[in-house]
């Protein structure tokens, strides 16, 4: 297969690499390696180094900058195009006829190549919008016309808006859209019905069209039953991945499981098939809780958590840890063994201080663990990404936990996606200007047209905030 690759590139015929398909042309890989590669361009890939204070995965929309003339990336302009890696080639002297643009993130690394009919991208332009798929349609046919995207103002890794959907079938039966105050997601009525705020894959579309940077997928009853046995959630994967190119998450269930049969399915079968529906990265919740406490307690990495086994075969890009905590007040920092705060609002009975316990079971049970001590755990265990909701802040509306987010995205090296109390455009700067968050997610006002995604972006520009438009 080797031999038969460099043959084809060697002749220049039409190829195009994305992502590792980049990588796979230098001499060799650091990642679970040294690993030899094609050979095909001089240099060796290697890690970014998180030392410097950037965060590793570099995930999210990016810059280029762009070396030399190359066809498919005519119509990128000043745009942001979607990267999602932890290693990287590095422009030299030996590559540099190779190398048709470069992206910064703490230095500059090769963002594409090209020599005549070959070209590769270490961006994801099949995630990257219209912009992307601008990409894809000058590859493969060169010579069309296709509609350019609008004018850009990329100059660094922007911010990220999220628009996630919290998933659930109703009393009859239809998967919808819902949305949870404090998690509770029935109406406060005679009937008690569950909120319904639409169907998935058209609310899913629609975000896409309101510029959303990625969307997620919550399945919130996913922790009581088996997901694979959940068809409809699959093929709401597969349908939204059709129209929808930006990233895609799913969580929900994502764990161990034994069916009425007695067949075992491992966390990574699981995982795996919500992959090849669609999806890009999955969030893991409760049985990240249990690892980490379990890694914790004995300090062994046993490979065998969900965290483990599919950060081993997918990358550590593609796990999510979704972090589910409520706040817990207290007198003094040594009143409890887990990691406080001093928080900026005092507790109801004048404590000036506060831990955040972790849950499980869709927020329904307290674990002995803190916030803190679940991040820390859960990126050594593999995870590449945190999601970090509060239950006491979910639908109020009143803005995110800043203590929290600034805890936690201080504490680890990883991107933090910052959920739960967005309720204005001016929460989502005060998170990004006052904490590390990488990210900022929210649902039922972007579904319900209360603080669209677009009134999010504009406000963030101006306050001088880079986001993709």
């Amino acid at each position: 297969m080797a031999e038969a690759l460099c043959t084809y590139i060697k002749n220049d015929r039409p190829f195009l690499g994305i992502c590792l398909g980049l990588q796979l042309l230098f001499e060799s890989s650091e990642e679970n390696g040294p690993v030899d590669g094609l050979g095909l361009i001089p240099g060796v890939v290697g890690r970014f180094n998180s030392l410097n204070g950037f965060r590793v995965p570099h995930i999210g929309w990016n810059a280029l900058q762009i070396e030399k003339d190359s066809e498919i990336l005519d119509d990128i302009g000043d745009h942001h195009v979607y990267f999602v890696h932890s290693y990287r080639a590095m422009p030299s002297d030996d590559n540099r006829e190779w190398v048709s643009s470069t992206c910064n993130y703490g230095d500059d690394f090769i963002a594409s190549i090209k020599r005549g009919n070959v070209h590769a991208v270490q961006f994801h332009p099949e995630k990257s919008g219209d912009v992307g798929l601008s990409v894809l349609r000058r590859f493969l046919l060169p010579k069309s016309q296709g509609t350019k995207p609008s004018q850009g103002k990329a100059s660094k890794l922007a911010k990220r808006v999220i628009a996630c959907l919290d998933v659930r079938t109703n009393d009859k039966g239809d998967l919808i859209v819902t949305r949870g105050n404090k998690y509770d997601v029935r109406e406060q009525t005679k009937n008690n019905e569950v909120r319904n705020l639409g169907k998935p894959v058209e609310l899913a579309g629609q975000c896409y069209k309101d510029r959303a940077d990625e969307v997620g997928f919550l399945n919130i009853t996913g922790f009581r039953y088996f997901p694979l046995h959940d068809l409809p959630m699959l093929q709401v994967l597969r349908d939204t991945s059709e129209n929808v190119f930006v990233p895609l998450t799913v969580g929900g269930g994502i764990r161990d499981f034994t069916d009425a049969n007695g067949r075992h399915y491992s966390s990574l079968e699981v995982a795996s098939e919500y992959f090849r529906s669609g999806a890009d990265k999955i969030s893991i919740g409760s049985d990240a809780v249990y690892a980490a406490e379990e890694y914790i307690k004995t300090k062994v990495k046993t490979g065998k958590s969900s965290i483990e086994q599919i950060s081993r075969v997918y990358g550590n890009q593609a796990v999510v840890v979704s972090i589910d905590p409520w706040r817990v007040y207290v007198r003094s920092p040594n009143d409890v063994q887990f990691k406080t705060v001093r928080v900026t609002k005092p507790g109801p009975n004048g404590e000036e201080y506060a831990w955040y316990q972790c849950t499980v079971n869709g927020g329904r049970e307290g674990r002995p663990i803190g916030a803190y001590e679940l991040a820390k755990a859960v990126e050594e265990l593999g995870a590449g990404e945190i999601t970090l909701n509060c239950i006491d802040c979910n639908g109020e509306e009143k803005g995110f936990d800043i203590d929290l987010t600034k805890l936690v995205s201080d504490a680890v090296s990883i991107p933090v996606i910052a959920s739960c109390g967005a309720g204005a455009v001016e929460h989502f700067s005060e998170v990004f200007m006052k904490t590390n968050a990488s990210a900022a997610l929210a649902s039922g006002i972007f579904h319900r047209k209360e603080v669209p995604i677009q009134s999010v972006k504009e406000h963030l520009l101006k306050e001088g905030i880079e986001v993709r438009i």
